[in-house]
């Protein structure tokens, strides 16, 4: 028997099913599902199509009958029977379990963040009630709530729904929020209200802004029968704010934090899955915004995560959750750097001999004659890198090579046969005939392509090599459609906005979407926007690679290293 989330659509009750009147008299339950959810698990078994209910049958007509009235069917938790499962001993089972569950919200809410102190992710404690996830994470959010709107839920002065929308407010939106609540002539907005009123409803008012008012030049709009003002020109307000923002987070990081991540506009702090982290134990900043424009500081975190793999690691730094730098990016920038830096070393003869020497004993990835395949497993890199001018140079002097040596190769061949390419072995006896006859010039220039052509992509080799030999990455390629579509860190992009358009209008905008940011880029190197450096090129394509993020050089060196 395991639990499992299925879709409302893949049920049916079971023809055998022993309730046969009233499995759809489900008034007593309604109530109880739209306040709470569902507690207890349905008991399925699968069948050929779908699954069958065995028990819950007028839970199954219920969370119909909710799923139609609130136009949204959510996946149903069920326990599924395996063979031999005995039905009546599984329900007196669940009917224990969800027994030892509160009904009340708040009581949830204390059962499930004892048990997410003590280690339990929401998935585990879902599974062990028999609940949605969702359902743990909902009252998880309680955490939120200040103490006296949480008595007065008690008390049967707030509504549940009121309660739930009130975990999305931010702690200044619920101390006004409650003192409307606590006024003799005010009325504390409820429902499709209050959700208008926590976000931006009522404007974004002045109080919520990072920077002084004087230097905001657009207009502000007061209340006649208050003392509260609002930005009339939002746009301007967020350009603003978000340059505020990105000088708070410099300043953060100047103040010792490991990181500071900021959130989307609208993006909630899911405080019960962060610990407190001190900055000396590598804790770092988050910064949720508010649609309203009410930015907050949550200072000294790290993720659960993050602390069970230190944690696992006695002690290592943890691996980084999203990297900045995806495979397929990593693919994409090794593959033209090695492209420019073989066509480089074609110039090189002396430092070509040296290498080969070099390779012959100490070997190398490649040096079991062998040329690289240069794998491109989107055909977006494999197309990009057709149009590399020093792809293009390097497979004309391969042609111009194998005439030399009278060999006759397909397009797509190399002359140094790739690894399994059995089809194309080369007559060794014929190869030196044809060596002995050609001058010394001739016989260095193929050792150097061949050198070239066996030299590793994506390896420390091809950044030490560019380095030495200061290959231009900006006479071979240009930032390409495939380039951006592989670029997604927004911290990233902030700083190539940064290097392209000034520091200014990367602060603008800091929390910008990445497609945003890309479009400001690009603007700039087409020269429909003016661009603070002419000839662009990420800090990826310098030799050696370097990061936009703390940290990410080392780790890229380790990772090409171990490669």
């Amino acid at each position: 028997m395991e639990l499992q989330h299925i879709k409302l659509s893949d049920l049916t009750p079971a023809s055998l099913n022993v309730r046969k009147r009233g499995g759809k008299n489900i008034a007593d339950l309604l109530p109880s599902l739209r306040a709470h959810g569902l507690l207890q698990p349905l008991l399925v078994r699968s069948k050929d199509e779908g699954f069958e209910i065995v028990a819950g049958q007028r839970r199954y007509h219920a969370l119909c009958a909710l799923a139609e009235e609130q136009d949204n069917a959510e996946d149903v938790p069920c326990l599924v029977m395996a063979q031999g499962d005995d039905a009546k001993a599984i329900e007196a089972s669940l009917a224990e379990n969800v027994a030892r569950l509160p009904m009340d919200e708040i009581d949830q809410y204390r059962a499930f963040a004892a048990l997410v102190r003590q280690g339990q992710m929401p998935a585990e404690i879902a599974s062990q009630f028999g609940v949605t996830e969702r359902l743990v994470t909902q009252r998880l959010a309680i955490a939120n709530i200040l103490s006296p709107i949480l008595t007065a839920y008690r008390e049967d002065k707030i509504h549940p729904e009121t309660l739930r929308i009130l975990t999305m407010a931010t702690k200044k939106q619920q101390r006004a929020w409650l003192k409307l609540l606590k006024s003799k002539d005010d009325h504390a907005p409820e429902g499709h209200r209050l959700k208008a009123w926590l976000f931006g409803g009522a404007g974004i008012a002045t109080t919520n802004a990072l920077f002084d008012l004087a230097d905001y030049k657009g207009a502000i709009v007061s209340d006649l029968f208050g003392e509260d003002s609002y930005f009339g020109d939002s746009e301007a307000f967020w350009a603003m704010q978000n340059t505020a923002i990105a000088a708070a987070k410099e300043a953060c990081l100047a103040d010792g934090w490991s990181d500071v991540i900021v959130l989307e506009v609208g993006e909630y702090f899911p405080s019960w899955d962060y610990v407190d982290a001190a900055k000396e134990d590598g804790g770092k900043v988050y910064v949720e915004i508010a649609q309203c424009g009410e930015v907050t500081f949550h200072e000294g975190h790290l993720s659960r995560k993050e602390i069970n793999a230190r944690d696992s690691k006695s002690g290592d730094v943890p691996k980084i959750a999203k990297p900045e730098v995806t495979q397929a990016m990593q693919t994409y920038l090794g593959l033209h750097k090695h492209a420019a830096v073989r066509q480089s070393l074609t110039a090189h003869q002396g430092i070509a001999l040296r290498l080969a020497t070099a390779q012959i004993i100490a070997g190398s990835a490649l040096w079991q004659c062998h040329a690289d395949p240069q794998k491109a497993a989107r055909e977006g890199i494999a197309e990009s890198l057709s149009q590399n001018p020093a792809q293009v140079s390097f497979a004309e002097q391969r042609a111009e090579i194998a005439a030399l040596l009278g060999l006759s190769l397909a397009a797509d061949q190399t002359l140094v046969p790739r690894k399994h390419d059995y089809g194309a072995r080369r007559d060794l006896e014929g190869l030196m005939k044809t060596l002995r006859d050609l001058s010394d010039e001739d016989v260095m220039r193929i050792l150097t392509f061949v050198v070239a052509e066996t030299l590793p992509a994506q390896s420390v080799m091809v950044e030490t090599l560019g380095a030495e030999m200061e290959t231009d990455m900006t006479s071979v390629w240009s930032p390409d459609p495939t380039f951006f579509d592989l670029m997604r860190d927004k911290t990233a992009l902030n700083a190539m906005v940064a290097e392209v358009a000034g520091e200014e209008v990367a602060a603008a905008h800091i929390t910008s979407t990445a497609r945003v940011q890309k479009s400001v880029i690009q603007a700039c190197l087409d020269g429909t926007r003016q661009a603070k450096v002419k000839d662009w090129s990420p800090r990826y394509m310098q030799f050696p690679m370097q990061s936009y993020k703390r940290n990410d050089v080392e780790e890229t060196k380790t990772r090409m290293a171990a490669e």
